[in-house]
């Protein structure tokens, strides 16, 4: 039996108002978090010191850098288009088939949200291949004109010594761009992506399908491939990139899935309809527990692709010591 949704008997109660303070207390702390740490500082006194960033810093190569620099730009470039089309065209085929109403399910939400940070990743890295064939190609032009000094042994003519000095100096070595707003956005949608990703999986595979089963409902194409082809891409991508991930964008992912839930209340408020996910429903007494339950995984949601990176910090270094790239972020 389906209980009307867009009754005011079905809100006016203790179960809706626990749910309600427990999700505006995460997104005002999640809120609270981006105020405090978001946004680039630039190093202190001319410092070339990494440390002195933000936690939420970023520059602009890292948006279309590997991790390895053997790893030619174009790699990743490749990478992220393949699976731009891949989870484009499942989406697409999603929406044609089943029809719009495929968007009102969180897990639509995310993978939209995933292939929209493939399609951005995309065009940054088109720009960055760019940007680092042209300044290949100045330098080659720079050699051929004579105008490239060559380290010398014991070379004692002053103006190649202070030629040298200029082009080795830390300011010109550690001289980089800090991202734009285009690219702060793009790092925060990969972060919200991850733990969406994550949540949108495990509440699937751990709580729904069994609940599924246990109905003798089957499994389309569609639903297995919303539920796995985008982790698995994001994974390859967080292997692949550059990416720093700062802990406290996770208010970004509170106050994604939070909006969802909102939009949710309000459609249901106006219109009697089946939630999208049996533990929105808010008639049940143990409403405000599964609330509750399924806010604070957010939490470890969000840590996994944390810990896939910290993970890759670690190893890589020492498998790659020459190649390696990333700095670690605390």
């Amino acid at each position: 039996m389906t209980t009307d949704t867009n009754t005011l008997s079905y809100w006016l109660n203790w179960r809706f108002f626990l749910c309600a303070v427990f999700l505006s207390t995460a997104m005002v702390v999640g809120a609270l978090l981006i105020s405090k740490y978001e946004g680039f500082k630039r190093p202190k006194s001319g410092s070339s010191d990494d440390s002195q960033d933000s936690a939420g810093s970023l520059y602009e190569d890292e948006l279309w850098r590997p991790c390895l620099k053997e790893i030619h730009p174009a790699w990743l470039l490749a990478y992220r288009m393949l699976a731009f089309a891949v989870l484009f065209g499942l989406i697409l085929g999603d929406a044609v088939v089943v029809g719009g109403r495929i968007f009102l399910f969180y897990t639509q939400w995310t993978f939209t949200l995933v292939t929209l940070y493939f399609g951005l990743a995309t065009s940054f890295s088109i720009y960055g291949c760019y940007n680092s064939g042209s300044s290949t190609e100045r330098t080659s032009l720079d050699a051929e004109r004579g105008t490239y000094v060559p380290p010398t042994l014991g070379g004692e003519n002053p103006d190649m010594a202070n030629t040298a000095k200029s082009l080795n100096s830390p300011e010109d070595l550690h001289e980089r761009k800090a991202a734009g707003v285009g690219g702060y956005a793009f790092q925060i949608i990969f972060q919200t992506s991850a733990g969406a990703v994550v949540l949108t999986d495990i509440v699937f595979w751990f709580i729904l399908y069994p609940y599924l089963l246990s109905r003798g409902r089957g499994l389309s194409f569609f639903v297995v491939t919303m539920h796995s082809v985008n982790a698995v891409c994001l994974l390859g991508e967080t292997i692949l990139n550059d990416l720093r991930y700062p802990l406290f964008r996770i208010g970004y992912f509170v106050l994604w899935t939070g909006t969802f839930v909102i939009f949710q209340w309000i459609l249901h408020a106006f219109v009697s309809m089946p939630w999208p996910y049996p533990f929105l429903d808010l008639s049940p007494p143990s409403a405000p527990l599964w609330y509750a339950g399924v806010g604070l995984m957010n939490v470890p949601c969000f840590g996994v692709f944390a810990l896939v990176i910290k993970i890759k910090q670690s190893l890589l270094p020492k498998l790659f010591p020459q190649s390696f790239q990333t700095r670690d972020d605390d």
